[in-house]
Parts: structure tokens; C-alpha cells; sequence
């Protein structure tokens, strides 16, 4: 009891969006009970600590005290902030903090890769951000060939979003001196998962220390994506002069991004005028989503998950349960 983390049970009941009321009637108590829970105004019994983490689905050692929090300013950046409730953001950014819990018991035990990580940058000139970022990670004028390896690789922790809902993007996040980029599997199109990578790389790079929610913002973010996934300079040459799908296919498969992508692109090069775009874009609508050209599943991360096994099969060795090296991991 005088252990028990207010901010805990909070964050769990966000994850597990669950309404106080709700929450206390699994429990047997009052929701001004678990409004006091929460305000650190009052503790739960030992036996009603059980039934709160047994109605969130959470190990009792999660809501000990003495588990630092991560320092986390500003809000997260959401690839479609006014489409999703606050639910849903509470939700997404509730998993993140449990996410980020569990990557700092991770780096307990093993050595993660290091960030290594561009200068913050201004979006003066978008491209020219994007271009800087490329030759950072060491990348070509060619296609990126895995953008979530590449993002991991370079010390970004890449995790899905579980049941979460698919208004629900993609978002990002600094905790602490480590950048999160959650991506939601609910859409799987390879495409798509690329742009979101590089879409909230763009938010890290461009504004870490904005205000989220501004349409500026967002198509920052997407023009940033766009080049760096593919490099105007090397694009423009390979695109055809007129709207020639047959060889937008082959471009959509060369560089991992979508038809639509293409053709936007084109239009922002000068390439296809006004009305070459808009019948290009009416085609596409016409043939709906998922859009012709499937390129295989999405990219999905995999340093955590690895990682996570990897500790698991040590500690089984040895005779550690799982939950033993991560007394706090739901």
C-alpha cells in the first residue's frame, strides 16, 4: 500500500480504455474512489490493488512506486489528430509510456542501438532537410530499402500499435533521449507503412519542440516523407512525361511508394499539369483502396521483439521467469 504509484493506474485504465465508472464497477468500489486512486489521494487496499490490476489485465507490480516516469515534453505528434478522439489518443499514448517502461527494463539488460540521430532542423526548405537526413543514414539517391530497419538501426524504437483504432495512423514521440514511432498494423499495405515511417521521421527531425495539431505541420511532414523516400532529383528523371501507369507501376515497385504518391509527385515537379493530375487522381479513386499493385505486407519492426526473446531464452537458461527480469512489463 505504501508503495502504490497513483500515475500508474491511470496510465493502465488509458491503455485499456476503460471509463472510472466502468473500472469501478469491476472493482466493487466507487468512481470517486478510483478518481482519488488516481490523485494519489487515497490507496487501494492490497485487495483491491488485486482487483484493479486483475480488471486492467496488469501485474500488480506494475502500479509499485519508485518506477520513474519518462520525461516526455510536448505532446505527441498524430498522423491524423482531428479524426481521432481523445480516447483514442489517450489510449495510443498510454501504450507508448508502457511501451517505453519496457524498453527501459530491455536496456537494462541488453545494449541497444545507440541513437544515432540528425541535428534538429528547421523546415525552411523541406527537401533540403530531407536530403541532409538521407546522407545522414547514408543513404544513395536510390529507394530506402526498409524504413523501419533503417529508423531502428539508428536507434528509433519502432512498435505496432495494438487494438488500436485505424483512425489511429501512426504517431511519434520523444521519451526522454529516445524518439517512439508507433505505427498501426490495422492498414497492412507496405506503401502505406513506409510513408508513416518516414512521415513521423519528419516529425522528429522538423518539429520536436512544436505544438501538434497544425495542417502546416502535417504537410511538412508528408512533403519530408516524400523526399526522402524518394529524392526529387532522381524521381523527376524516372517519371514518365505522361500518365502512363504501366511505368508508374514499375516506379511503385521500385521505390515503395504508392501510385497515388507518384502522381501527387508529379504534379509537385511539374511533370503532369492541372488536369493530367486530377484525372490521374480520379482513376485511382475509381479503382478504390487497396489501390492496383500490391506490394506484399507491411514493413514491420522487429529490434524489441527480438530483443525481448532474446532475454527471455538467456533468463530460461539460467532459471528467471520472463516477468522476473521486468517486474513492471504488463
Amino acid at each position: 500500500m505504501a508503495g502504490f504509484e497513483p500515475h500508474a493506474l491511470g496510465l493502465a485504465r488509458r491503455w485499456r480504455r476503460m471509463r472510472k465508472n466502468e473500472l469501478a464497477r469491476q472493482v466493487g468500489v466507487t468512481a470517486a474512489a478510483v478518481s482519488q486512486y488516481e490523485l494519489g489521494q487515497a490507496r487501494p487496499s492490497a485487495a483491491v490493488l488485486a482487483r484493479l490490476a486483475l480488471a486492467l489485465a496488469m501485474p500488480v507490480e506494475f502500479f509499485a512506486a519508485g518506477v520513474p516516469a519518462p520525461a516526455s515534453p510536448g505532446r505527441a505528434h498524430f498522423r491524423s489528430l482531428r479524426a481521432t478522439s481523445q480516447a483514442e489518443r489517450d489510449q495510443a499514448e498510454a501504450f507508448g509510456e508502457v511501451a517505453w517502461r519496457v524498453v527501459e527494463a530491455v536496456g537494462r539488460q541488453l545494449r541497444l542501438p545507440q541513437l544515432d540521430w540528425p541535428e534538429p532542423a528547421r523546415a525552411e526548405d523541406v527537401r533540403t532537410v530531407a536530403a541532409a537526413a538521407r546522407a545522414e543514414f547514408g543513404l544513395d539517391d536510390g529507394p530506402v530499402p526498409h524504413m523501419v530497419r533503417l529508423l531502428e538501426a539508428h536507434g528509433v524504437i519502432v512498435l505496432s500499435l495494438p487494438d488500436a483504432s485505424e483512425r489511429v495512423d501512426a504517431f511519434s514521440h520523444w521519451y526522454g533521449q529516445r524518439p517512439f514511432v508507433f505505427l498501426n498494423p490495422a492498414k497492412n499495405d507496405k506503401a502505406r507503412s513506409r510513408m508513416d515511417a518516414a512521415h513521423e521521421l519528419g516529425h522528429l527531425l522538423l518539429h520536436h519542440d512544436a505544438e501538434p495539431g497544425s495542417q502546416l505541420l502535417e504537410r511538412e511532414a508528408t512533403a519530408f516523407a516524400s523526399e526522402f523516400l524518394a529524392p526529387s532529383t532522381t524521381l523527376a528523371a524516372e517519371l514518365p512525361a505522361r500518365l502512363d501507369f504501366d511505368r508508374l507501376h514499375e516506379l511503385k515497385r521500385r521505390w515503395g511508394i504508392s501510385l497515388k504518391a507518384l502522381v501527387y509527385r508529379g504534379h509537385d515537379l511539374g511533370i503532369y499539369r492541372d488536369h493530367t493530375y486530377r484525372r490521374g487522381m480520379s482513376l485511382l479513386a475509381q479503382w478504390g483502396h487497396p489501390e492496383p499493385g500490391d506490394l506484399g505486407p507491411r514493413e514491420q519492426p522487429s529490434l524489441l521483439g527480438k530483443a525481448v526473446d532474446l532475454l527471455n531464452q538467456q533468463h530460461t537458461i539460467v532459471g528467471l521467469r520472463p516477468r522476473e527480469w521486468c517486474t513492471t512489463c504488463p
